[in-house]
């Protein structure tokens, strides 16, 4: 997971590896509560029906908006891009894009 700042966070961007190894990427103001909600399978439809969920992977934002954008990118990058940021094998990442996989 990427390191918590000491700057104050308004907003997350997270990925979580659910139940059946598939990845969940979201957004939230609040990590721990939003984690909760996701395993008492009351955050979204897809990890209710996955769960447990585990959060492997997450960034923070001044802003919700910022960390909403962020979700929206991550969304569409390949499952290879997300396990490498995960991983944080940048040069793999790197090479991802460079391939635009």
């Amino acid at each position: 997971m990427k390191a918590t700042t000491s700057r104050a966070c308004r907003g997350t961007t997270y990925i979580l590896r659910c139940a059946d190894n598939k990845l969940y990427v979201g957004s939230t103001t609040n990590i721990e509560e939003r984690l909760k909600r996701h395993n008492a399978g009351y955050a979204s439809e897809y990890t209710h029906l996955h769960r447990p969920v585990e959060l492997v992977y997450k960034e923070e934002y001044d802003t919700y908006q910022e960390a909403f954008n962020r979700e929206r990118q991550l969304k569409k990058w390949s499952l290879a891009k997300k396990e490498a940021l995960i991983a944080g094998d940048i040069e793999k990442l790197k090479e991802l894009s460079k391939s635009k996989e």
